[in-house]
């Protein structure tokens, strides 16, 4: 229909990863996806280590968690990129791929996160992200499953459970 805006995908969303390389979800499409807003000063910064628990878990069939760092709630992630690389290596060990800092919320809220906030999560409610640590899962084939907020932890078994149903492998 002419005039009418391209549907866009969430793989064809422009991105820029921590080590400022470009990037985009397409660079793991096949993949199921559970994408992070994170912080490193947070109370739930130990939530690091349960996602890179599933990380090693499921990486081999199919799955990756990717991490954008945040500076919105709080200012729990003030760090420069390389400040936030290597507390997250040394710390947690973190082997998943981490992106720029962006907002997820607000005027300057990230393209992506305008996509991912206009799906509602299990109590039917969609709009700003809470807080740090609020999860997305996204299918293999690109499309937004689940909203989870974040108190729910990365080993929660309803977690586990909706990850488990969209591994390709």
């Amino acid at each position: 229909m002419e005039g009418t805006p391209p549907i866009v995908s969430l793989y064809d969303i422009p991105l820029t990863t921590l080590a400022g390389e470009p990037s985009s979800l397409g660079d793991h499409r096949g993949k199921a996806l559970l994408l992070v807003n994170v912080a490193s000063k947070c109370g739930l910064t130990p939530q690091y280590e349960g996602l890179e628990l599933l990380q090693k878990r499921y990486q081999e069939r199919g799955f990756t968690v990717l991490g954008f760092p945040c500076n919105q709630f709080g200012g729990q992630e003030p760090g420069t990129a390389g400040e936030i690389q290597s507390f997250c290596s040394m710390t947690y060990g973190v082997s998943f791929p981490l992106f720029e800092k962006i907002d997820v919320n607000g005027a300057d809220r990230h393209p992506l996160y305008a996509e991912l906030t206009a799906h509602a999560d299990a109590d039917g409610q969609a709009g700003d992200i809470q807080w740090n640590f609020e999860k997305f899962l996204v299918s293999p084939q690109g499309e937004l499953v689940a909203r989870i907020r974040p108190a729910t932890e990365p080993q929660a078994p309803e977690l586990v459970a909706l990850i488990e149903a969209q591994l390709p492998a």
